[in-house]
């Protein structure tokens, strides 16, 4: 019996999706898709958005998963600037952005799933094919599955949220054989999908982030390739991915740090009752984790947490286990052989080690990258020949990265810097604390000032003077948020991290600035 892929009640063989993304991979070569164009995915994490990103790859062609919180003007920039030949999309979004979708250019609509509807309280009929549109299950099921694939596929191009002006498409170029080797060779490691840990079949995944960004997408297509069993959680909850995890026997984890938050938040009684001795490689990534949280993860789940570092641009270029944390921590891991790590100052001259700076990196061994249609970006991107990923941080003395912040968060109030995720770790363990996030606002003494908004805890009753106290014990005057608020909810993107432009925006706008 083959692995799965599952998601609510449904599930199919994985060998079911390849051969349907095989028969896919006809119908889009029909359309005169080949090499280097690009297919849209615009669909939440469903069985098609394998089928459509494999496909595309059998042609030779990009895929490029679409943002699907996008208005119907930023998916329109999207489609035009990648250029797509192909979109394949979810019912009830396909009606969000029809007036976005290029006359000239083949949709495919997939009927979105119970379970989703019910993850996102849509109506089913929501979920309906819209008339006159063209059903994918249906359109690839009239070819035969490709004859051969091409070359080793080009991957995901996808488009990075610049904090100003349009994304841009991370199109990396087609690797050579031997650089396909060492791809997979670190991604598998990166992943935990590789003999040392588990077989094929013996490995369970719950992919619990939208693979519309470059992690998600990069582990749930891996494990896919790997022949792993997945899980789709359609939008994460922590104690529906622990109960996941003992009815499943799940054995491998991508997340992040804010559902390490959110899982370590659940009342003790509930951490307790379920069972998670099956899990054998749980990775994360994609922002600071606060050293506390690290600390209670391990404690809890044991030494089976490991992390890496790295952007949409570079791929992973350090790496760390459990073990080597414990032994220096707060970092985010050692370089890969192959990997350049260097640490800049504002005039890009390299500082020594412990000295705090922007990061910049390079793996030598991978494919190179292009910012699609944009070669002046991409040439400003580098510095020293490496690439700027846009992150603040520092190296130890045997090596080890630390992350501080994102150099777009870092706030310069009065000439000094200061670094909001350290404000945010410290807020994290305020009794009454449910989530938090820290950012700068204009102010014309000092040109910015720090802001924290705060959502409490069910039935806590703490106020601004409860967290200025709070911090004052723990952190230096200059880093107390001057303006503290509160809110019911913070707005989240479906990791559970939360969209900190949307609470930052309004205070500069208000002073006629943009960020």
């Amino acid at each position: 019996m083959g692995t799965k892929l599952r998601s609510g009640s449904r599930a199919v063989e994985v060998a079911s999706v390849q051969e349907r993304a095989a028969r896919a991979a006809s119908g889009f070569k029909s359309l005169g898709i080949g090499k280097g164009d690009v297919v849209a995915v615009y669909l939440r994490n469903d069985f098609p958005f394998f089928e459509a990103s494999v496909a595309a790859g059998l042609c030779g062609a990009y895929n490029t998963p679409v943002n699907w919180h996008y208005t119907p003007e930023e998916a329109r920039y999207i489609f035009s600037n990648s250029g797509a030949k192909a979109i394949v999309i979810h019912a009830d979004l396909y009606r969000g952005i029809e007036s976005a979708l290029p006359v000239d250019v083949p949709v495919f609509v997939v009927e979105t799933p119970p379970e989703i509807c019910a993850a996102y309280g849509l109506d089913p009929a929501q979920g309906s094919l819209p008339e006159g549109t063209t059903e994918w299950g249906a359109w690839l099921e009239g070819f035969d599955p490709v004859a051969a694939p091409p070359d080793e596929p080009p991957g995901s191009m996808i488009y990075t949220s610049g904090t100003t002006g349009h994304p841009k498409g991370v199109r990396r170029n087609p690797p050579t054989a031997e650089e396909a080797v060492v791809w997979q060779e670190i991604v598998g490691k990166v992943m935990g999908f590789n003999a040392n840990v588990a077989s094929p079949e013996a490995s369970v995944t719950v992919v619990t982030g939208p693979m519309y960004h470059s992690a998600p997408n990069a582990y749930g297509l891996f494990a896919l390739r790997y022949g792993a069993n997945i899980i789709l959680q359609p939008r994460f909850d922590p104690e529906e991915l622990l109960q996941m995890i003992e009815r499943e026997r799940v054995t491998h984890l991508h997340m992040v740090p804010t559902m390490f938050v959110r899982l370590l938040k659940l009342p003790d009684e509930v951490k307790a009752k379920y069972d998670l001795s099956s899990l054998r490689f749980v990775v994360h990534a994609a922002a600071p984790c606060p050293v506390h949280v690290k600390q209670a993860m391990i404690e809890w789940w044991g030494p089976v947490i490991y992390e890496y570092y790295g952007g949409t641009e570079t791929g992973a270029v350090v790496f760390c286990d459990s073990e080597e944390w414990l032994a220096h921590p707060g970092t985010v891991g050692k370089a890969f052989n192959g990997a350049d790590i260097r640490v800049l100052d504002d005039d890009g001259k390299e500082l020594s080690q412990g000295a705090t700076g922007e990061i910049v990196c390079r793996m030598h061994t991978i494919p190179d990258f292009t910012y699609h249609g944009d070669d002046e970006k991409r040439r400003r991107s580098e510095k020293s020949g490496l690439i700027a990923l846009g992150d603040i941080g520092y190296l130890d003395d045997d090596g080890f990265l630390y992350l501080c912040d994102r150099a777009k968060d870092m706030v310069i109030s009065g000439g000094v810097n200061i670094y909001p995720a350290e404000i945010e770790a410290e807020l994290h363990k305020m009794p009454g604390v449910e989530d938090c996030a820290v950012f700068g606002i204009p102010n014309e003494e000092f040109g910015e000032a720090l802001c924290a908004v705060v959502q409490r805890r069910t039935g806590a009753d703490i106020g601004e003077d409860d967290v200025r106290a709070f911090l004052r014990e723990r952190v230096a005057g200059f880093k107390v948020p001057r303006t503290v608020e509160f809110k019911t909810e913070l707005p989240r993107e479906d990791s559970g991290k939360i969209f900190k432009r949307k609470l930052r925006e309004p205070y500069w706008e208000a002073a006629g600035r943009q960020i």
